[in-house]
């Protein structure tokens, strides 16, 4: 999984109808591009500072992006990456400690041990 960000996160409509989430790093050259490619539908937001595209995915969804087809295309694409980013998570699994060694001690040590400890 790459660290790559984004400043720019959105979704557009291609010419055959599927709707698919889009990143960029400039607002006004992407949708150029993509009016050029006859994309519609064409919803791109600046994000509040670069993200990645699970963290844009992310802040889509809080900001509602989540009617029709542009809804379905980002909850697909946002599931898509959570499983991809818990493929590189590591699983730990504590096991317990062994148990320290206790040693009997009787009423008249603790006693004495009591008597000769400084106030």
């Amino acid at each position: 999984m790459t660290n790559k960000t984004f400043s720019v996160a959105g979704t557009a409509t291609n010419p055959d109808g599927t709707t698919k989430a889009r990143f960029a790093n400039d607002l006004v050259a992407r949708i150029k591009i993509l009016n050029k490619a006859g994309c519609t539908n064409i919803n791109l937001v600046e994000l509040p500072r670069e993200m990645t595209k699970l963290e844009a995915l992310q802040y889509l969804t809080e900001q509602g992006i989540t009617e029709g087809d542009a809804g379905f295309a980002v909850a697909n694409k946002l599931a898509e990456k959570s499983k991809l980013a818990k493929k590189g998570e590591v699983k730990v699994k504590a096991t317990k400690a062994p148990k320290a060694a206790t040693k009997s001690v009787t009423a008249e040590e603790l006693l004495a041990a009591a008597e000769a400890a400084p106030l």
